[in-house]
């Protein structure tokens, strides 16, 4: 009979090195995809085809113990934001931003236009 995997298989140790040895990252990551294994087994028949399927056999049913599998065996994968990404993205935002105000202050200008001819 196989013996049921326990959160120190894989062990923490392991765990933490896919991840930098930051504790909070490991539980961020690995809760995240909990949510997203809860959503996909919540999902079916429903017809959402976005959500990824777990992606490691295992004898646990529980979605964060699949996680850990996962995050252990190598396929799930995170990425942590350089502060070059962050800053790229925060320009882009305010750009974003910027635009959405500039056409509305061309509608409301527009309008006015309009009203006073």
């Amino acid at each position: 009979m196989a013996e049921r995997p326990t959160l120190v298989d894989p062990p923490i140790e392991d765990l933490l090195a896919k991840v930098g040895d930051s504790k909070f990252t490991l539980v961020a990551v690995s809760a995240i995809r909990a949510r997203e294994i809860n959503e996909y087994y919540n999902g079916l028949g429903v017809g959402h085809g976005a959500l990824i399927p777990p992606q490691v056999t295992s004898l646990s049913n529980k979605s964060l113990s699949l996680a850990l599998e996962e995050l252990y065996e190598g396929k799930l994968e995170f990425h942590r934001p350089t502060p070059e990404e962050l800053e790229a993205e925060k320009l882009a935002k305010d750009a974003q931003e910027q635009a959405r105000q500039d056409a509305a202050n061309d509608l409301d200008a527009f309008t006015d236009a309009l009203r006073d001819a």
